[in-house]
């Protein structure tokens, strides 16, 4: 994603401080942001039948509580992380996919707007359908894919 932004006029700002607060919120999204809604899914779906799972489904659910909160407090009511929409946003919004998933965005107001909001554009709807595109392939594979990866909306 920063290579593409680097290389590609679009979402990623002219601006150093706003393309280096852009390039600090992609590194975010991934670092902080997705890693308790990446656990809940390796619990649920990889390791569900294990004994241990019962127990560790809710600590691994709750730990979204603290990057959520500190999202919603950030977001607020703006309509984009700094000003104008750009490449930490495209990265944030494919990272609050999985949350939404696990229904843990329900409890936050902020972050779904937002959610919803970045999923809403045009070119991010194109992009996720082209990624589902290029893994039809492999749906045959499973055989009950969860609603959200079934659908682009």
């Amino acid at each position: 994603m920063l290579h593409i932004a680097q290389c590609y006029p679009g979402p990623f700002p002219a601006e150093a401080n706003v393309r280096a607060r852009a390039t600090q919120w992609m590194f975010g999204a991934l670092n902080t942001v997705e890693p308790p809604s990446l656990e809940l899914t390796i619990v649920r779906l990889l390791e569900g039948d294990m004994p241990w799972a019962v127990g560790r489904t809710p600590f691994s659910a709750d730990r979204h509580r603290g990057p959520l909160g500190q999202l919603a407090h950030h977001i607020g009511n703006a309509g984009w992380l700094h000003g104008a929409f750009n490449t930490g946003d495209v990265m944030l919004v494919s990272v609050l996919l999985r949350f939404r998933a696990w229904r843990m965005l329900d409890d936050y107001a902020h972050p779904s707007t937002y959610f919803h909001r970045g999923q809403a554009r045009p070119a991010y709807r194109r992009a996720f359908a082209a990624q589902l595109a290029a893994f039809s392939p492999l749906r045959a594979a499973f055989t009950s894919l969860p609603r959200w990866m079934a659908s682009t909306t």
